[in-house]
């Protein structure tokens, strides 16, 4: 009786589908954690608006020219939740930025 020779393969699937499991909650959560990818490797502003409720806006952020895009960007976000891209050259948002910048060097 001949035996054939096999390489010992060691059967674990639990084993290999829990660490499989967790290399994807590692990669999903680490993408989760920081700013959307979008943000990251292009500019997040395709289109602006210069007819904004100035009063509605909550919070505004500018975003400075970088790799990621050459222009300078600015998001208004509303009270009610919602986002919108500002045109920064129109006179108004270049007032309201400068609002911001002096209220924050008074501080």
């Amino acid at each position: 009786m001949a035996r054939t020779a096999t390489a010992a393969v060691p059967r674990a699937p639990g084993l290999l589908r829990a660490a499989l499991l967790l290399l994807l909650l590692v990669a999903a959560c680490r993408g989760a954690a920081g700013a959307p990818v979008a943000s990251e490797l292009r500019c997040q502003c395709l289109q602006t608006s210069e007819r904004i409720p100035f009063k509605q806006i909550q919070s505004v952020e500018v975003t400075t020219p970088g790799a990621h895009c050459a222009q300078t960007e600015v998001i208004a976000t509303f009270k009610n939740g919602q986002k919108a891209c500002l045109n920064p050259e129109a006179p108004m948002v270049k007032k309201m930025i400068e609002k911001m910048l002096n209220k924050g060097s008074s501080n």
